[in-house]
């Protein structure tokens, strides 16, 4: 539950933080140089440089959620009705009831917008549509929070399932003469692919005190509250999900080793062993980023967790240059062989059968589809003294390209 007015994070902050980040990193670099060195003097480790890598490790991975934390919080726009642009009277209608619904309860205000849309008033759970200021800042928020939301394409449907149509196989083609016969070409061979939108809820609690407070942006609070629960139980759909009564991840999907891959699962680079190979163990990246063809490696990104990140963060190249790098500027992202990493803590740890890493352009291969319409239902009743605001979206995911995304699959 939160009672106070977060502040705008200073542009000096954001700085600061980079600064921070930037100097975790060389110091992270010469600690790890320091223990090569040791290595290749003592071909043994030294627990006490071992500890003090980790240390820095930690600090470093410390210091870039700082900095992106005030990044994100920096870029959030103020909720309002778009400054000096034209009021829409059946807008800042609905914003003024839906602002008394969520303070005392009154809901006669709603119910007669939405009997004027021609709505039923209430959804089959109960509750009023929330304005779509409101709705458009939390969809904001979850782009800037929901790693994997943040590189899919995202489509916005009016219905309960997005479908779409898919060419198995494409019309035959070929070169003819200017002058020759043009011979009868075979049609595509289509199938449909369907994204259902299923029902994600969060439920804020907030006391009667704060709601009473004029001061308090209701619209942003409620956008402020939404956000961490949407965004976390999102980011474990889009790589977990069964697809029974959530969307479907795409690790749920089935893999095939590459060489031998077909329509309907995903391509798998194998590891070699349950972990990185201890001699050149970024030869299993290169390999992973060009099982990809061509044309989706341009906009490709790693995706895998912290923990796979930090092993990561320590290969070199043939020339003793580090294959990771932290980000050009705050806001950025870091890279790994010129491709951005996205951090998704719901990517498995590196271990035996595990799948920890994905490459991959992610706009086209994955699709997440929104449903028009949040709602919100008051519920003064059921934690007294708290107010609990049983807040739901739909929401649906899927892979649409099996092509544009492959795995790195450590041995069992």
């Amino acid at each position: 539950m939160t009672e106070t007015i977060e502040t705008k994070s200073h542009p000096a902050d954001v700085a600061h933080a980079f600064e921070d980040f930037a100097r975790a990193f060389e110091a992270f670099k010469d600690a790890n140089d320091a223990r090569l060195g040791e290595i290749e003097t003592r071909l043994t480790g030294d627990v006490v440089a071992e500890e003090k890598l980790a240390r820095i490790d930690a600090a470093l991975d410390d210091a870039k959620r700082r900095l992106d934390r005030l990044t994100l919080d920096r870029a959030r726009p103020p909720l309002g009705d778009g400054g000096d642009a034209p009021r829409d009277p059946t807008r800042a209608e609905h914003k003024t009831a839906f602002d008394a619904y969520i303070r005392s309860g009154e809901a006669a205000g709603l119910k007669r917008l939405e009997e004027k849309a021609l709505s039923a008033g209430s959804g089959p759970d109960g509750g009023y549509l929330v304005p779509d200021v409101v709705e458009r800042e939390v969809l904001r928020r979850l782009l800037a929070v929901s790693p994997i939301r943040a590189i899919s394409s995202v489509r916005v449907i009016s219905g309960g399932q997005y479908k779409r149509a898919f060419s198995v196989s494409g019309p035959a083609t070929g070169w003819v003469g200017e002058t020759s016969a043009r011979p009868q070409t075979a049609g595509p061979t289509l199938s449909e692919m369907s994204f259902p939108a299923m029902e994600l809820y969060a439920m804020p609690a907030a006391t009667q005190t704060l709601l009473d407070d004029a001061v308090v942006d209701i619209d942003r609070w409620i956008a402020e509250e939404v956000e961490a629960a949407f965004a976390e139980q999102e980011g474990a759909a889009f790589v977990n999900g069964d697809g029974v009564n959530k969307p479907k991840g795409f690790l749920a999907v089935d893999t095939v080793e590459d060489e031998i891959w077909e329509w309907g699962r995903l391509g798998t680079v194998q590891a070699g062993g349950a972990t990185f190979p201890a001699a050149n163990p970024s030869d299993v990246l290169v390999e992973l980023i060009y099982a990809l063809k061509a044309g989706y490696r341009q906009n490709a990104s790693f995706v895998m967790n912290r923990k796979t990140q930090s092993a990561i963060r320590r290969f070199k190249d043939d020339n003793g240059q580090y294959l990771w790098a932290p980000p050009a500027s705050a806001g950025q992202a870091a890279t790994l062989m010129g491709f951005p990493v996205v951090e998704a803590e719901d990517m498995p740890d590196i271990a035996a059968d595990s799948c920890a890493v994905a490459f991959g352009d992610f706009k086209r291969g994955y699709l997440v589809v929104d449903r028009a319409g949040m709602r919100v239902l008051r519920d003064p009743y059921s934690a007294k003294p708290y107010v609990l605001f049983y807040t739901t979206k739909r929401v649906g995911g899927g892979v649409q390209d099996f092509a544009a995304i492959k795995l790195l699959k450590f041995a069992s």
